[in-house]
């Protein structure tokens, strides 16, 4: 490497007579991060224990919709590097999403407070540091917590997901997408969980299975089971979640009146007890994003970087159906502009077929206390590129607010793997104060739009209607046993979903009610849906 090359990657070579010229490794490490175009800035090289601040590890803009991961062990500095990378993609213009499971990024919209460490690490990386707050939106799901309320219908949610959220079986999930076809097909409107309920009732019915016999039909049990699952799942109070009004994902597109991009934050700390639901719930996003969103081909930054953080309890027992569909969302929604960083512990947590499309990696440490352990430490070193690192030994020694990175440069091809000092983040590190919370909350725009949930007249409540209309014929005189004259036994209080699903009129309504809703649904890849507007 020539002393201009070396100069260029932002290393000076070394003057006659002065300390020992760095390795060519490390050279050659600089030189693979010298992007000429928009990048982010992420830290300074680290080589045989020197922080080299003037070899810079940085990400070029264009290629963050080809995906990421961001790994490490609980505690080595995860949750900051998302910060660092959500403040200097909003400065560079582009909306970012965050998944706040703990409630300590909530701080990205409050400029940071110096201290020692912060001053000590921007002086080790040559960090110009700016106490500075980025323009955030808080949201929760079904607001339960401090946030803007996200919801969906149970229709557009789709039965897949559902299905991943109930725990049903692979039987049970197909059983699921067929009352789904079915209420698309009649324009029964799944706004929230009891009307699913209805419907499933009705279509466990004799009646109802003669419905469903074109397409194959529910069994009695799988019915049972399905709606068991249901109202465990009500039980644990995640009802609210399903229902209007429904959210609408592109507010995740918005920039700043000031141009830069809006960093908007799902607070999960209330539901953080029940990882398959929030989990599941930000694929329901993403699918979302990827059914509205028209393609762009390549463009210089993306439209949204999406990081989907605790991303193993996405894939904990899901079906070969749902892991073929995140394959191909994740595949697929990079030309609409939409990159996704994954963050987990170890890359083992993502399914190969995903790991093989993320081009941006951030690896912070790992811990080989076990033989398990080891044996993820090994597997994690063979999914980096060849290294002049030992990665298996440096993986293990890594500081706090260290990382191993390679990306992909500016002609897509991988950089070397590098050691690096990561950049203190500029905004707080620490979580707002509730009351400064609640006033961004209150504050946002869509506040008076999805703060309050409205139960208008869907599936169940017409048919409750309807039901209501039948014509009444006065009491009906009891009935007797031939021939005694003896009264039969009373039989017991039907409850309100049977009394509907089992009138005559509901089962008219089923069969005739017209299909212009049904015609107007479009179920992408999960099964999700969203009306035409």
């Amino acid at each position: 490497m020539s002393d201009s090359e070396t100069a260029h990657a932002g290393v000076r070579p070394e003057a006659p007579g002065s300390a020992p010229a760095l390795p060519r490794e490390a050279l050659e490490i600089a030189a693979g991060y010298a992007f000429t175009g928009p990048a982010l800035e992420l830290g300074a090289l680290v080589w045989d224990g020197r922080c080299l601040p003037d070899a810079r590890i940085r990400i070029p803009l264009p290629v963050l919709n080809r995906h990421g991961l961001v790994a490490g062990a609980t505690g080595t500095g995860k949750t900051r590097t998302l910060q660092l990378i959500a403040e200097q993609l909003s400065a560079q213009g582009v909306p970012v999403f965050l998944a706040d499971v703990k409630g300590d990024v909530s701080g990205v919209a409050a400029p940071g407070l110096a201290n020692d460490r912060i001053r000590s690490r921007a002086a080790e990386v040559h960090q110009r540091w700016t106490p500075t707050g980025f323009p955030a939106r808080f949201y929760a799901l079904g607001g339960l917590g401090r946030g803007v309320p996200l919801r969906a219908t149970v229709t557009s949610f789709g039965p897949v997901l559902l299905a991943k959220v109930l725990q049903l079986n692979r039987t049970q999930e197909q059983s699921l997408g067929l009352i789904f076809h079915y209420a698309d097909g009649k324009g029964l409107e799944l706004v929230d969980l009891k009307d699913l309920r209805a419907v499933v009732a009705f279509l466990a019915s004799d009646e109802g299975r003669a419905e469903l016999k074109a397409v194959g039909g529910v069994s009695t049990a799988t019915a049972g089971v399905i709606l068991r699952s249901l109202t465990a799942f009500e039980a644990q109070g995640t009802g609210v979640f399903f229902g209007e009004p429904e959210f609408d994902s592109a507010e995740f597109l918005r920039t700043a009146e000031d141009g830069r991009g809006l960093v908007s934050v799902l607070e999960l700390p209330a539901v953080q007890d029940r990882p398959e639901l929030f989990s599941t719930f930000l694929m329901w996003l993403l699918a979302d994003l990827f059914h509205d969103l028209p393609e762009t081909g390549d463009a210089d930054r993306p439209r949204l970087v999406f990081f989907f953080d605790e991303a193993h309890l996405l894939f904990d027992g899901a079906s070969k159906a749902f892991l073929d569909a995140v394959t191909r969302t994740v595949r697929l929604i990079r030309s609409k502009g939409v990159g996704v960083f994954f963050v987990t512990q170890t890359p083992k947590d993502v399914p190969g077929d995903v790991l093989a499309q993320l081009g941006n990696r951030v690896q912070h440490a790992l811990r080989a206390f076990t033989p398990d352990d080891q044996k993820a430490l090994r597997a994690t070193a063979r999914t980096f590129p060849d290294s002049a690192y030992d990665l298996e030994e440096l993986l293990t020694t890594l500081g706090t607010g260290e990382a191993v990175v390679t990306v992909l440069g500016e002609k897509g091809a991988p950089t070397p793997v590098a050691a690096t000092r990561l950049r203190a983040p500029e905004s707080l590190m620490a979580p707002l104060e509730p009351a400064e919370l609640d006033r961004a909350v209150t504050s946002s725009p869509l506040y008076g739009r999805y703060a309050r949930a409205v139960d208008r007249e869907s599936a169940y409540e017409k048919l409750r209607a309807a039901e209501a209309r039948e014509p009444q014929a006065g009491p009906r005189p009891r009935a007797t046993e031939s021939g005694t004259g003896t009264a039969r036994p009373r039989p017991r209080e039907e409850s309100v979903v049977e009394q509907v699903v089992g009138s005559d009129l509901f089962r008219s309504l089923a069969r005739s009610v017209g299909t212009r809703i049904g015609r107007e649904i479009t179920r992408s890849l999960f099964g999700t849906a969203r009306r035409r507007r």
